[in-house]
Formats: structure tokens, C-alpha cells, sequence
């Protein structure tokens, strides 16, 4: 059979096949979930991602039982509430660090998830002066002083979080346990992949440092009203 009496048959059989309601349903169905998968490979961001793969879930998951096929109905009906509780998570994420701009100590209960807990005893270092800025630091209980700024923070203040952005990603400062505390971290790489799957994500963030570094900026002025500048490196906040 050649190539054109091949196409032939083919057309034949999908005109025939969209005759029957139940056979254009199944056909549309699995156009869209292919075009669905298609379009997905060249999106970027994972809520829009989502989106699509579950539209893709649908489209499978409806061809699937009007032409029989037990295999591609399971595997989708399990894809498909995967995609869903992904897309609420990463949703939910957006509308929590939203929400939180407006007080820094709500950080903690969005973040967690995706961060690290330790304990530290009275006296010991979180990190020294000088040190490579790989993590992103919430203390969730507890007081740390940062010698050599002269400053201390309580429970419920970021820190660290200028290193870990700036260009040469070293501490302004060391950090040091005054009593025993809750420190929650955050590794670059999960961060990236949390900004990579949602940049509303990492643009909140950034508006929420940008926030408590006014704050910061605006209390050492009250401090000393004759300064005209601040020098971000002296704030106690930015190690």
C-alpha cells in the first residue's frame, strides 16, 4: 500500500469514525490532550504547567473510555489528582507569601514546608564573617546576636538574606546562638526550584526582603537623624 492510498484509508475512517457522536467525542478528546502536551513542552513555569497537564489528565482519561483502554484510563485517573494537589500547592504558596508581605513573621508559616529545621545550644554558631552564603535563615525561637554589627534578633526575624543575593555571596557578619533557638534554613537549590515553578514566588520574596529592609533602613535613621546614608552591609540584618 502506498504512502497516499495509506493516508486514503485513514481519512475514510476519520470521517466515518465523526459520524458517531461517541467516536468525535473520543477523537476531539484526544486532539486536545495531545496539543495539551505539546504546548506543555514549551512552557516554562509549573502553575500554568499544571494546567495543562491536567487538561491533557481529562482529555486521555474521556478517549480512554470510549475507546476501551483500562491501561490509559488508570494511569491518567492517577496523574490527574497529582496535577490538582500540585496546582492548589503551588496557588496556595502565591496567595501565603501575599498575604505575608505585610508582616515578615508570617515567613514561618508558608516557608516551612520547604525549609529546614535545627536546634542550636546557648553559644554556638550558625555561620562566621567571611562564610559562603548557601542558605536563607528564619529564627523561629530563641535570640542570636551578630557580634560584630552589635545586634541581636529575636523569635520571628529573616536573616542572612543579603549574602545569600549578594554578588560575591560572602557574611558581613557572624551569627551566634545567646540562648538556645529554632533556626529554619532554606539551600539555594530548593529556593531556585521554588522560583523556577513559581515566579510569583521569588517576587514576593524579593518584596518582603525589600520591606524589612526599609524597616531596618528607617529605624537606624530614627537612631541617628544626621546620617544621610545607610551602608546595607552595617545593618545587623543583612549577613
Amino acid at each position: 500500500m502506498s504512502l497516499t492510498e495509506f493516508m486514503a484509508v485513514q481519512a475514510d475512517q476519520l470521517m466515518a469514525a465523526a459520524v458517531q457522536p461517541q467516536e468525535l467525542l473520543a477523537l476531539v478528546s484526544a486532539a486536545v490532550a495531545g496539543l495539551l502536551v505539546i504546548v506543555s513542552a514549551f512552557v516554562r513555569t509549573m502553575i500554568p504547567l499544571r494546567w495543562l497537564a491536567v487538561g491533557s489528565n481529562v482529555g486521555f482519561i474521556v478517549y480512554g473510555l470510549v475507546h476501551p483502554s483500562l491501561l490509559m484510563v488508570a494511569l491518567h485517573a492517577v496523574l490527574l489528582p497529582v496535577n490538582l494537589w500540585r496546582v492548589r500547592q503551588m496557588v496556595q504558596l502565591t496567595r501565603r507569601v501575599s498575604s505575608s508581605t505585610a508582616d515578615p513573621k508570617q515567613m514561618e508559616i508558608w516557608l516551612r514546608p520547604y525549609m529546614r529545621s535545627r536546634d542550636y545550644r546557648a553559644g554556638q554558631r550558625i555561620f562566621k564573617r567571611g562564610a559562603v552564603a548557601d542558605r536563607l535563615y528564619f529564627l523561629a525561637a530563641g535570640q542570636i546576636e551578630l557580634p560584630e554589627v552589635g545586634r541581636r534578633l529575636d523569635a520571628g526575624q529573616m536573616f542572612g538574606e543579603i549574602a545569600f543575593f549578594a554578588p560575591d555571596r560572602l557574611r558581613s557578619s557572624s551569627a551566634r546562638c545567646v540562648t538556645p533557638c529554632t533556626v529554619l534554613s532554606i539551600d539555594e537549590a530548593t529556593f531556585k526550584q521554588l522560583v523556577y515553578q513559581n515566579p510569583d514566588f521569588g517576587l514576593e520574596v524579593v518584596r518582603l526582603i525589600a520591606g524589612r529592609l526599609s524597616q531596618d533602613v528607617i529605624r537606624l535613621r530614627a537612631h541617628s537623624p544626621a546620617a544621610t546614608a545607610v551602608d546595607p552591609a552595617a545593618d545587623g540584618v543583612s549577613t
